[in-house]
This record gives structure tokens, sequence and C-alpha cells, in this order.
């Protein structure tokens, strides 16, 4: 056995141990999706307070509210508090093992917190129901699980002043009002303040509070139509592509799209030993270890922590970690094929004059369907767990139109072109040496989910690399593929960035 062999058993042990840590330490973690959910749902409840007359956002309005929006809203935060509950149960028992893993005890606080932030939106939508002595029960039921927790304090001080607000006769502290702005957001702020300027007689305040409320309802609907019109439009598109080719593989067969026949293998020059050595070299060892370690150093050297950096200045040391990862990635690509150049015909393809325009916009309406329905499977097996990226929080949250356009370069430019050359235009043509080339398109995008380190989003990741993988092998155009991943990637941060801008 030779040095590079032995190195690449070392590492690729080295890589299945870290890993399957990150996807175990992924299982700990709430998905990011349940906190989407959540945003909408607070998007629909500040429309529910608009009182306006434009015909266009009346019907918006009707379409979107439904009959009974503060219901379905406590429903659903029901349901989510109850999730949140399991898991702390479930995390709890986990670090009573001898043998638990450490950073579990990272999420027992959060998962405290959620819990107790939920809580608090749950009164607020029991009062709003006439259920107040319900809503009295549970912020009663937030002081005593908050009692003696200093990082709980806030929340438990702000269940006390809406107990108060809802009390009979009222309780009302002195700093109520700065205690609801601090701690509330969105509808529920609207919702408590209102009720704190009826008790102080505060006519003035009310009046502007409703006025801002009305300009913030008026948005949510338009934001509502954004987030929810463009994908519900485009899933209808994707479903009538998919029956179209589902009916001419019926029809047609072996003549069909989707016939196995029709996608001619690739001319492979190297061996499976090549396709180890970038997997490994160029993604794991230069992603999982070099560039950490790098960073790390540089660092402690410069003495900064990127989580108290501005938001701009973060998406920006995102683009740049992105961007290092992926020259890093594409330098060991290059160096391990280099000796077979020149190419057979069919590698790496991007021709500029074909209907890869169409094959990657498709492929895109095609994929939004499967990844959906995938998704909603995906919630009841992993019951709101399984991590997330880590930059989708972190784009939901942030509010600056800088950082948005860095996120939009690092998720829609960078990503699309490194991932689709190395999943895509390497590993999916390569595998096709040992297979046929539906299973190759299979095995790549498993190892394409599998990269993300995120357990949820392992089928709905696969999903997607499915199709991104049938439309590159059908176009024989990285294009094509890149389009569909930079749609994808677009749409998801257009959702996050309207969502998170509409939470006030």
């Amino acid at each position: 056995m030779t040095i590079k062999r032995i190195v690449l058993v070392i590492l690729t042990v080295l890589a299945i141990a870290l890993i399957g840590q990150d996807l175990l330490a992924s299982w700990s973690q709430p998905q990011f999706q349940s906190r989407l959910e959540l945003y909408q749902t607070n998007l629909v409840l500040q429309a529910t307070e608009w009182q306006g007359d434009d015909p266009g956002l009346v019907s918006v309005r009707k379409g979107i509210i439904g009959a009974e929006p503060v219901q379905g809203a406590t429903k659903q935060y029901q349901e989510l508090r109850q999730s949140a509950q399991k898991n702390l149960e479930r995390t709890q028992l986990l670090l009573a093992s001898p043998t638990a893993d450490p950073s579990l005890k990272v999420s027992t606080p959060k998962l405290e917190r959620l819990i107790t932030e939920l809580d608090l939106r749950l009164g607020v939508l029991q009062v709003q129901q006439g259920q107040t002595a319900t809503a009295q029960k549970t912020w009663a039921g937030v002081i005593q699980q908050t009692d003696g927790k200093a990082n709980l304090e806030p929340l438990s001080k702000t269940a006390g002043v809406l107990a108060g607000l809802w009390s009979d006769p009222p309780r009302l502290f002195p700093d109520a009002e700065q205690t609801l702005k601090q701690n509330l957001d969105s509808w529920f702020r609207y919702r408590s303040l209102a009720q704190l300027y009826k008790l102080q007689q505060r006519q003035d305040a009310l009046t502007d509070l409703q006025a801002a409320q009305q300009a913030t309802a008026e948005r949510a609907l338009t934001n509502l139509a954004i987030v929810g019109g463009i994908p519900t439009i485009s899933g209808l598109l994707g479903t009538v592509i998919l029956l179209f080719l589902l009916g001419q593989w019926v029809v047609r067969r072996k003549q069909s799209l989707l016939a196995p026949e029709g996608i001619a293998a690739w001319t492979v020059p190297w061996d499976g030993e090549i396709v180890w050595q970038v997997l490994i070299f160029g993604f794991f060892l230069v992603g999982q270890i070099l560039l950490p370690l790098g960073l790390g150093v540089f660092q402690q050297a410069v003495g900064f922590n990127p989580a108290t950096l501005s938001e701009r200045v973060r998406a920006l040391y995102i683009l740049v970690n992105y961007l290092l990862l992926a020259a890093g990635g594409l330098a060991v690509l290059y160096f391990s094929i280099k000796t077979f150049l020149p190419l057979p015909d069919g590698w790496f393809q991007v021709k500029l004059r074909s209907r890869w325009f169409l094959w990657g916009l498709g492929g895109y309406f095609a994929a939004l369907p499967l990844v959906i329905l995938i998704s909603l499977v995906n919630q009841k097996i992993w019951q709101g767990q399984g991590g997330s990226n880590p930059i989708l929080p972190i784009a939901l949250e942030g509010k600056d139109q800088g950082a948005f356009v860095l996120f939009c370069i690092t998720a829609a430019i960078a990503a699309p072109i490194f991932e689709e050359l190395l999943f895509r235009g390497f590993l999916l043509p390569s595998l096709t040496r040992y297979m046929p080339v539906w299973g190759a398109i299979v095995l790549s995008s498993f190892i394409f989910a599998l990269a993300h380190l995120s357990l949820s989003e392992v089928l709905p990741l696969m999903t997607l690399g499915i199709v991104l993988g049938f439309v590159y092998s059908r176009s024989r155009n990285l294009l094509a593929s890149m389009l569909l991943h930079s749609l994808w990637n677009s749409g998801t941060l257009l959702s996050l960035f309207v969502l998170g801008s509409s939470t006030q």
C-alpha cells in the first residue's frame, strides 16, 4: 500500500468519525423550517390587523389569512411547544448518561428559552380568544419555570407584565412599556402595547401605535403575497412538468426523457481512487480540517470573534470562508485530474448556445413540489429536530441590505459554481464508470446531501440533488444545473429576507 493510500485511509476514518459526530450533533438541534413557519404565522397575524379598502389587498387578505387565523396560530404554537418540550426531556435524558455528548449541554438552555418564549406568545393568543384564565395559568407557569434562572429573568418579568395587563383588576408595572418592547415583537408586541395604552388612557400613544400597525399590516399582506404566491405558482408549473414527464414515460418508455436508456454514460479516464482522493482531500481535508484550523489561528492572532461582528461583516466573513473552501477544493480537483488532460468530450461542459436556460428553469419548477412533499414527510420523521444550515437563521434575522447582497453572492453564485463543478461536473460522471447513470445520480445526490451535515436536510437535499443530476445528465451543460441551484438558493434567501424584514 502506498503512502498516499495510507493517508487516504486515515483521513477517511477521521472523516467518517467527524461527519458522524456533526450529524449526531445536528439531531439535537431544532429544524430551521419550524422557525420559518413561525415567522410566516406571525406575518399572518400582523396582516389580520389591516383595515384598508384596497381591492387587491382585500382579495389577498381573504385568500391568505383564512377564517380563523388566531386559532390556527395558537395550534401551531402549541404543536411547536409540545415538540420543544419533548426534545428538552430527551436531551436531559441523554445528558444523564455517562457517555453523553458535551455539546448537548448547549442545547438545554436554548430549548428552555424557546419554550418560555412560546409560552409568552401563547398567552397573548389565548387572551385574544377570550381565554383569559388559561392565559393567566400559562404566564404563571412561565414565572414558576424561570424562577432562579438568570438568563430567563427578562422573560419571567415579561410574563409578570402580561399577567398584570389582563388581570382583574389590572396591575401596571412602572417599566411595562420598555419590557414589552424589548421582549416581544410583531403582532404580540402590538397587542400587548395596545392593552397597556388603553389601561393607561394614553389615547395619543394608542393612535400612533394603531397607525404604525396599519402600515405594518399592509406590508405584511404584500410580503405574504410574495412569500406564498411565487412558490405556489412555481409549484403548480412544476406539477404540470412532472405530470408531463410521467405521462411521456408511460407512453414512450425507452424514448422518454426519464428513460435510463436515453442518458449516456461518460467516458471516465480515471479510477475510483481519484474520486476518493478528490472527496477526501478536496472537500473533507480542506473544509473540515485545514480551513477551520487556519481560520482559528488567524482569529487568535488578530483577536476577534466572528459572533461579535456586524451583520455585513459577518456576511463578508462567511463569503470569504466559502471562497477559500471552494478554491482549495477546486485546486485539489484540478491537480488530481491534471495528468488526464485533455479530457474526453462531455466533461465540465459549459455551453452558452444551448437550451441550458430552459433545462435550469424547468428543473427548478419540477424540484419545488418534489422537495416540498419530501420536506413534509421529513418533518414528521424528525419532529422538528435535525438541525439546519447555520447561514439560514443569520439571513432570516438580518435586515441589512448589504449583508443580504453578500449572502446572495455566497448562496446564489459561489455555492452553485463550486458545488455543481464538484458534485455534478466531477462526481456524478465519475461514478458512471461503476454503475448506471441513474445510480450515479442517486449516489452523488446522497453524498451532496451528507456534505451539508444536517440530518433533517438529507432527504430534501438528496431530492434536490437528484433533480440537479437529472438536469445535468440530460442537458450535458453545467450552466443548466448551476442555474437551477442558483434559483433554488435565491428563492430561499428572498423568502428569508422578506420574512425577516417583516418582523418588528
